[in-house]
């Protein structure tokens, strides 16, 4: 064979094995670029869904625990009967107040006189001079007797769901609401002589009409937590409350699934602590569960009171007041 041609199929030779060993190269080159692309497109898509859940479900951020809730309730009863102007009302504002200090809320009392008993209001204070006032308020006295109780009409009622109930939800919030996605200052109320109307003269709401009276800010909101503890949670609207304010609470309920227990109905008109700051034309709602058939009577025990019924309530609560502008 002639030395040129030798050299002509060596040459063809050599170029066919590199073409053969470029071929696995160039392929596993397709195949990352393939898989890196495929990775972008998986990422934008799981980033895509991830916001839309996050804008649509805000929930999935909510911390409010119902058993710890629980745990300020069976607190509270430890206390024995919280009527105003005894010692039990006394321990429960202090336990009040110093639970919220351990938040980290500053705490404010508003003593009073009524028809010669002293009273205390308590109100726990945060993100001060952040954004307009949205009030919180639950009463944390008891009634004096449970004249809805055919056996014991004069004895005092214990409290759980009528009192303890509001209380714990505020008390579990304190802890666990995210300040730093709240864009208003936050009130806790605790009002005291609230429940002892019709007896020997007395009437209802008195703590929450006179922290109203006293009021020397006007707030966007007053939100109402009142018996929202039932084990058989069935939560209508109020006829004595702002519509537009009900209407979006009961909202965010439903987007957290809790849409059978925050019915959007209206089945009572309450006269509670709410009362006194929609007279001021204040947006003002009660979240009550008034089908309770232990009012007013010596069974409104803690055994009445539902964990997961705390927690509906308080996780409702602290995404409302994570998301509102």
């Amino acid at each position: 064979m002639p030395i040129g041609q030798v050299l002509d199929e060596t040459v063809k030779r050599d170029r066919t094995q590199v073409q053969e060993l470029r071929m696995p190269v160039i392929a596993n080159r397709r195949r990352f670029l393939y898989a890196s692309v495929l990775c972008m497109i998986a990422l934008a898509l799981a980033s895509t869904i991830f916001w839309q859940m996050t804008m649509i479900v805000p929930h999935v951020r909510a911390t409010f625990d119902g058993q710890n809730a629980y745990g300020h309730v069976i607190a509270q009863m430890e206390f024995g009967p919280r009527v105003t102007g005894t010692e039990g009302n006394r321990k429960a504002g202090d336990y009040i107040a110093d639970q919220l200090r351990q938040a980290g809320w500053s705490v404010e009392f508003q003593e009073f006189t009524y028809r010669g008993t002293l009273a205390r209001n308590i109100i726990g204070r945060a993100n001060i001079g952040i954004g307009t006032i949205i009030i919180l308020g639950a009463h944390y006295d008891t009634r004096r007797w449970a004249d809805e109780d055919p056996t014991y009409f004069q004895a005092p009622v214990p409290g759980a769901n009528d009192g303890a109930s509001g209380v714990a939800v505020l008390l579990e919030l304190a802890q666990v609401l995210n300040l730093g996605e709240v864009r208003h200052e936050i009130w806790l109320a605790f009002f005291d002589a609230e429940d002892n109307g019709g007896i020997e003269g007395w009437d209802w709401i008195v703590g929450s009409t006179y922290m109203a009276d006293t009021l020397s800010v006007q707030p966007q909101a007053m939100i109402l937590v009142d018996m929202i503890g039932d084990a058989d949670q069935q939560i209508y609207f109020d006829a004595n409350s702002d519509r537009a304010l009900s209407q979006k609470v009961w909202a965010v309920a439903a987007e957290l699934g809790y849409g059978a227990h925050f019915i959007p109905e209206v089945r009572w008109r309450m006269i509670d602590d709410h009362i006194p700051f929609a007279r001021l034309g204040i947006p003002a709602i009660d979240i009550i569960d008034f089908q309770y058939p232990y009012w007013h009577t010596t069974a409104d025990t803690a055994d009445k009171v539902s964990a997961g019924s705390l927690e509906r309530v308080g996780q409702t609560l602290q995404v409302f007041l994570e998301t509102s502008e």
